[in-house]
């Protein structure tokens, strides 16, 4: 008798079960801070995305960024307001451009 084990169906990518590579924004926006959302021009895939979120984590004081390239859109949640010319030296060195804010 041969027996089979299920296992549970993975959905999305491999890096969640909801297809997102930055799920983590959505679990720093639950822990309370300031969220900010950005217009960013430029962005067209997921490898945007990273590059856009890499740089502005690394702004002291954020804790989850999430940018959707096809809406353009970056959500930022951090500690205490950022000042916009920080968040636009990160998005410039990332190598795109920041509109304003959404």
């Amino acid at each position: 008798m041969t027996t089979e084990t299920q296992l549970p169906q993975a959905t999305g990518s491999c890096c969640s079960p909801s297809g997102s590579c930055h799920d983590s924004a959505d679990a720093g926006a639950q822990a309370g801070g300031v969220t900010t959302v950005y217009q960013v021009s430029g962005m067209t895939c997921g490898h945007c995305e990273g590059a856009i979120s890499e740089e502005i984590s690394g702004i002291e004081g954020v804790t989850s960024v999430k940018a959707v390239a096809s809406t353009g859109q970056v959500t930022v949640v951090s500690a205490a307001p950022l000042a916009d010319e920080a968040v636009r030296a990160a998005v410039d060195e990332a190598g795109y451009e920041l509109v304003g804010r959404a």
